[in-house]
């Protein structure tokens, strides 16, 4: 997640003097559609593994792949996994981008302050829907990290290795429903987004230079740093959702019910405040769909004590509540993807 330059002090207390505010059962009961009881859901649902997240993990924030810094050849080589990992389950990208990349160029990066970036790509996967191919859930995380500072690895395991192996794994749940003959109605874009921590750069040079229509795309359900706890939530079932009533009212109330129908995590909305000083509503790349007024939900586990530290590595991600992190976006990802209606933009 991109760095907000402020005390760490500040940090600190933000962090464990706030209170939080935590999910209703009020509203989940008014969800149109429900995954509850349908059994391609189901199936799908199983094929989100903890063993491959970690397997996954274990590659992209090994390293080998140097940080992961903007454009650096351990990105690049990160990159490469990702877009072998999609070929290997037969996930295709958009036709009419012509492979997995999407070029983001270094002048573009340096017009907005990212000084002597080199070209980066983005990383775009992509299933078409069977019924209303020409709308599109997006589901995003940066796959970015900070790279190497004065010969220390940055591995960058939870910010953002977890949100990356979790969108790769909720691909290859939906893969699963489409080889089993029962593909999502709406098409999934898999968006990988390069340049997070210099500036949101990978996702606004996409909604810049979208790959299909702003106008068609119906969400983007953003997912950076879900492996860890914060202090304030130390052992708890839990996930921060950020933005997901700022435009639409509906869609709260589908996550909401996803959650209530799978792992029932606590849903804490700390942060869903645009005027909260950590700003993290602006942070991380769901801003960019959102200030193009598509509807978004930001996942997100919190400042822990490693964020932006060499100590972020994969031995410290909880694996169990990663899965079911993963598993309450794909669920939500399943009821945008299959409903009759698209959500509905009510909000400004």
């Amino acid at each position: 997640m991109k760095k907000l330059f402020i005390p760490l002090l500040s940090v600190a207390l933000l962090v464990s003097c706030g209170t939080a505010k935590t999910s209703s059962d009020s509203a989940s009961a008014t969800a149109s559609s429900s995954v509850k009881g349908d059994k391609a859901f189901l199936a799908a649902y199983k094929e989100i593994k903890t063993e491959d997240l970690k397997k996954n993990l274990y590659v992209i924030a090994s390293d080998e792949m140097e940080g992961r810094d903007t454009g650096s050849p351990g990105q690049k080589k990160a990159g490469e996994y990702m877009v072998n990992y999609y070929k290997s389950l037969g996930i295709g990208f958009p036709k009419a981008l012509g492979s997995y990349y999407q070029t983001v160029p270094s002048a573009f990066m340096k017009l907005r302050g990212g000084e002597n970036l080199p070209d980066s790509e983005n990383i775009l996967a992509f299933i078409e829907g069977s019924e209303k191919p020409e709308e599109i859930v997006v589901i995003s995380g940066h796959y970015d990290h900070v790279g190497t500072r004065n010969g220390v690895v940055y591995n960058g395991a939870d910010d953002d290795g977890s949100g990356t192996v979790a969108v790769m794994e909720i691909a290859k749940a939906f893969q699963s429903a489409k080889k089993a003959g029962k593909g999502p109605k709406r098409s999934i874009l898999f968006l990988h987004v390069t340049g997070e921590e210099h500036g949101l750069f990978g996702s606004e040079f996409y909604t810049n230079n979208p790959v299909f229509p702003l106008a068609n795309t119906v969400v983007d359900l953003n997912i950076d740093m879900i492996g860890r706890d914060d202090p304030e939530n130390r052992g708890k079932q839990y996930v921060y959702v950020i933005g997901s009533e700022m435009l639409s009212s509906q869609l709260k109330v589908i996550n909401e019910a996803a959650n209530k129908n799978t792992n029932n995590l606590e849903l804490n909305y700390k942060y869903d405040d645009p005027s909260d000083p950590q700003r993290l509503y602006y942070r991380s790349d769901h801003y960019n769909f959102a200030k193009n007024n598509v509807p978004v939900a930001f996942f997100f586990d919190g400042i822990h004590e490693d964020y932006h530290k060499p100590t972020d590595d994969v031995e410290k991600i909880d694996y169990p509540l990663l899965t079911k992190r993963t598993q309450l976006v794909f669920a939500t990802a399943w009821d945008l993807a299959n409903r009759t209606e698209r959500i509905v933009v009510d909000k400004k």
